[in-house]
């Protein structure tokens, strides 16, 4: 089963207490406008906000008065963090079939919602099993409760291993102008040959996050093909990302409407060949090998 994803994805992991802290109104309110830009699909995770932030979004779902039809939500479980309303004393991951199932389910009731569109494994754990695993995906699927399962930030071995036992319909990865090993280690190439759709966490990267000497490259030039292109330098840059055939959509962390919607101008930016590569290469520091 194919799902419709929106071109860029809404990250949800700063609308709640971990940043903007958004209330009802405002979380609903963000919700109506990403469905107006175009944006339908919406990534959590059951940890984010200290695992409190799947609840806020469902509150504000259901008060937005969006019909479920018209979205897309993914979210993903496994980490066992220290930090919320859990009695862990270490951090670790648990991906046993239990567990998957009823992370699954507490997901479902915050996000009051009969169903996840994905359900990703949020980081992969030495100790998986992917027939715990393959039993808890096809019994949440059996169930309706999830139309597709995916990984997030797997190697190409580990997401092997899973899809030995059960369909991987995407990895979430990280991946933008500063990190761009995922073209470069064959994660892109093993996702083309296997069908697995690559979501990009962390989009824009660390352009505007960190002064060093790849960064202030990628801005000297960013500040060019700004007014070539005449559009903002992180539309550029999720341009970038759109532009690599294996079809990557990016998951936009932005909790600024307006910013949310000029960055859905990059599925209307077409960088010319010369243009893409020069990002590339301003990223290297040197030409292309």
């Amino acid at each position: 089963m194919d799902i419709n994803l929106s071109p860029i994805i809404a990250g949800a992991m700063n609308w709640g207490v971990w940043s903007r802290s958004f209330t009802t109104a405002e979380m609903a309110e963000m919700i109506q406008s990403c469905i107006e830009y175009g944006i339908t699909t919406f990534d959590h995770a059951d940890i984010y906000g200290g695992y409190t932030t799947e609840a806020d979004f469902g509150k504000a779902f259901t008060q937005s008065g969006v019909k479920r039809e018209n979205v897309q939500i993914i979210s993903k479980c496994g980490i066992q963090h220290t930090i919320g309303n859990r009695d862990n004393k270490v951090k670790h991951y648990d991906y046993s079939k239990e567990y998957i199932i009823n992370s699954a389910e507490n997901s479902l009731k915050y996000l009051e919602t009969d169903y996840l569109d994905i359900l990703l494994l949020h980081r992969p754990s030495p100790l998986m099993n992917p027939d715990e695993i393959a039993g808890a995906v096809e019994k949440l699927k059996k169930e309706g409760k999830i139309k597709q399962f995916g990984v997030s930030n797997f190697t190409n071995s580990q997401t092997e291993l899973i899809k030995s036992r059960t369909d991987v319909y995407c990895n979430q990865i990280e991946f933008s102008a500063t990190c761009y090993e995922p073209m470069l280690d064959g994660s892109l190439d093993y996702m083309t040959l296997n069908n697995i759709k690559p979501l990009a966490w962390s989009p824009i990267g660390s352009v505007f996050k960190e002064d060093n000497e790849q960064t202030q490259r990628l801005k000297k030039l960013l500040m060019e093909l700004v007014v070539k292109y005449e559009v903002t330098a992180d539309v550029i840059l999720l341009a970038w990302i759109l532009r690599h055939p294996a079809g990557i959509i990016p998951v936009t962390g932005s909790t600024s409407p307006e910013r949310l919607k000029n960055q859905m101008k990059a599925t209307e930016v077409e960088l010319e060949l010369e243009d893409w590569f020069a990002i590339w290469t301003e990223s290297m520091g040197n030409k292309v090998p």
